[in-house]
């Protein structure tokens, strides 16, 4: 959707939201907006609003204002995840929804439906934050250097899906220019660095606490450092220093701390049945001290932002009714969609290893990789198989178990059907990953220098892998990015930094290109065409290249 069009939409419709922050969860009926009438704006309802733009349906839960057949679909983090997935080396999914084969397939053009989806999402977001920052820059200082970053954000997805997009800084009727990508980077930079002295102070903030569910520096210092690792793609010229600077900055003085588990011996919940790598991604995730290593988060309380395109997808997407059963869950959705690529598998165990297992169950296969993050499931029979050879059934690949509608301490969740688990967009262990890549490139080493690899042996302490080194090359620490930040929407952009997506490189995994086998597909589908909608609804835009 054009921002031109946005700006009309926008003041008739800001939408009926489930999104709570500062302080409590809420029911936010937000009131709309006229600029051609004399009406007050409630700056703390449109403020929410910003935020609710990522998780959010738009008039509720099934009902959205953007028709891709699915209103679960049409919500943006979804649309993120897919593309920033399903096009990868980890995940594929079953589905014949609109767009969603194509990216399997990497065979994706610019009549694309999630292709269209996400650029009008991403578009949506800025036009209300530039809505805000006309409307209520005066009303809080702090809540507006916060939807700087939130508009910062959006462009930053804008930036790494579609390179020279859309651009503007104000609400007007008329069209937007279209920004090249070293242009939107700098501008993203200076945007940030203008305005996050103005957010809260690096602080945890627990569900209960006041300011719960903000964004505070340290979430522009995560941005800044996903910036400048990539800064090579988006500009032609690498900044490794700047990318390690500010992935100092999120370990050292973000006041957050890699999650041990309540047992720190074992890395374990108090009741011994969880990791704290599973904790991390459970109902419970926004009070238990796996919030300590969250960096920014989209809250989500099944009662109150119910949506079918949050955490309820992440886990129901990867999730079928066999698979509730052995492990039984609180939400009644098992939905059977996203499952593992083998080449994923293979991070963790070799197939022949697998093979040779008795059961596919998800605790035996953690044990034989010798690693807690390996969670994994292909049933107690073996029913799932690997080859990934008919797309359109879930049994064929393994599921993961990595996201679990449950509590770590048993207790009660807030609803039978919308999940609690709060999304974490930006992990500490990002940062540790971060930095120890960057390191490495800026000082032109082979492998990571003492502190990046002491940033990695944590990451494998946590996940009781014994397998600790004294040294890691760029693909190692490549596979452990994988190991690590699987299925939570960053493995396109490494495969693109590290020159692995498109073009003439020998890296394949399973349907890459089209083929099971794997294959190439050309350079310029690194980032995505700009929607053949927008090109007839803006002149000033032109297509990317190779489209």
């Amino acid at each position: 959707m054009n921002f031109r069009y946005i700006s009309h939409i926008l003041p008739g419709a800001v939408l009926v939201l489930s999104m709570g922050l500062s302080s409590c969860t809420g029911d936010l009926d937000v009131e709309p907006i006229d600029p051609r009438k004399n009406t007050t704006v409630d700056a703390q309802k449109l403020f929410n609003k910003c935020y609710a733009e990522f998780v959010s349906e738009g008039y509720g839960p099934g009902e959205s204002e953007l028709d891709l057949g699915d209103a679960g679909l049409s919500v943006l983090y979804r649309l993120m995840w897919n593309a920033n997935e399903l096009t990868t080396d980890e995940a594929i999914c079953g589905w014949d929804d609109k767009g969603i084969p194509e990216f399997d397939y990497n065979t994706y053009t610019a009549t694309n439906d999630c292709i269209y989806g996400l650029y009008w999402r991403l578009c949506f977001g800025v036009s209300i934050c530039n809505q805000y920052i006309k409307e209520c820059a005066d009303y809080d200082a702090s809540m507006t250097a916060e939807v700087h970053f939130l508009r910062d954000l959006y462009y930053y997805y804008l930036l790494d899906n579609y390179g020279n997009p859309s651009f503007t800084e104000t609400v007007s009727a008329d069209d937007p220019i279209q920004i090249k990508s070293a242009d939107l980077f700098q501008w993203i930079v200076g945007d940030l660095e203008a305005n996050m002295g103005n957010m809260l102070s690096p602080s945890i903030r627990k569900k209960g606490q006041a300011n719960y569910g903000r964004a505070d520096q340290s979430a522009a210092w995560m941005l800044l450092a996903r910036l400048y690792l990539n800064a090579e793609k988006y500009t032609g010229t690498a900044q490794w220093a700047k990318a390690k600077e500010y992935a100092a900055k999120v370990i050292n003085e973000s006041g957050r701390s890699l999650w041990l588990g309540d047992n720190t011996t074992t890395h374990k919940s108090a009741n011994g049945q969880w990791s704290a790598y599973q904790m991390l991604f459970m109902a419970d995730n926004d009070q238990s001290g796996a919030f300590n290593e969250s960096i920014f988060s989209f809250i989500q309380e099944g009662s109150s932002t119910a949506s079918y395109g949050g955490s309820l997808f992440l886990h129901a997407a990867s999730w079928n009714g066999d698979m509730a059963g052995a492990y039984p869950q609180t939400t009644s959705e098992a939905w059977g969609g996203n499952r593992t690529r083998k080449d994923l598998v293979e991070k963790f165990i070799s197939l022949t290893d697998l093979d040779a297992l008795a059961d596919w169950k998800t605790e035996t296969i953690v044990a034989a990789a010798g690693d807690d993050r390996a969670l994994f499931y292909g049933g107690a029979d073996k029913s799932h198989k690997y080859t990934n050879d008919k797309l359109g059934e879930f049994t064929e690949g393994l599921a993961t178990t990595k996201y679990s509608s449950q509590r770590s301490d048993g207790g009660a969740t807030t609803d039978s059907k919308f999940t609690d688990n709060d999304i974490f967009l930006m992990r500490l262990p990002e940062a540790y990953l971060i930095f120890a890549e960057a390191e490495a490139r800026a000082d032109g080493v082979t492998g990571t220098k003492t502190a990046g690899t002491g940033y990695i042996n944590q990451l494998r302490a946590r996940a009781n892998n014994s397998n600790q080194k004294s040294s890691y090359t760029l693909d190692e620490i490549l596979d452990e990015r994988a190991r690590e930040l699987y299925f939570e929407g960053v493995r396109r952009t490494d495969l693109i930094r590290y020159g692995y997506f498109g073009g003439n490189t020998s890296y394949t995994w399973q349907w890459k290109g089209g083929t099971q086998a794997g294959g190439q597909f050309e350079a310029y589908k690194n980032i995505f065409p700009i929607p053949s909608t927008e090109l007839g609804a803006n002149s000033n835009l032109k297509q990317n290249d190779g489209y």
